[in-house]
């Protein structure tokens, strides 16, 4: 496997780590209200792409780091500071909308060197195809929470 595969690997896999670390904090946060079945979704979501990602660099004799980066502090922190302020309710989505969709640029970057891989290809294409669906689904849940309004 090539170094600019494994390096796109570890960086979906540490934005995945991070994004689950992210709805992690949200989900304790919710309270089990307003958003917390999406937090659920996003938590599962992110904790399975993960856990294919690391599966993907073990077999590349690479350690995956399952800390994730400073990303993760500042989701956290964001989470919390809505929390205090807001509550995590359908105010969020255009944020997380937005985290998602820079998620799935981080694949479409990693599909563009994964062509001589066809598994990985595979395997990020699928992951890939999760996030848009779910970000379908919280563009859905927004545009309905507008028209109720």
């Amino acid at each position: 496997m090539s170094t600019d595969v494994l390096d796109h690997l570890k960086t979906l896999h540490t934005s995945a780590i991070d994004a689950r670390n992210g709805y992690r904090e949200a989900l304790k946060d919710a309270d089990g209200k307003g958003m917390t079945p999406l937090f659920r979704e996003m938590v599962t979501l992110h904790d399975g792409n993960a856990g294919e990602l690391a599966r993907e660099l073990t077999r590349a004799n690479e350690v995956p780091d399952e800390k994730g980066s400073f990303m993760t502090v500042i989701h956290e922190t964001i989470m919390d500071v809505r929390s205090l302020f807001n509550g995590l309710d359908e105010s969020v989505l255009p944020g997380l909308i937005d985290g998602e969709k820079r998620n799935v640029s981080k694949y479409d970057d990693a599909l563009k060197e994964t062509k001589a891989a066809p598994h990985i290809a595979g395997l990020l294409t699928s992951q890939r195809e999760k996030i848009v669906q779910k970000i379908a689904a919280m563009e859905t849940q927004k545009a309905a929470g507008e028209h109720a309004a």
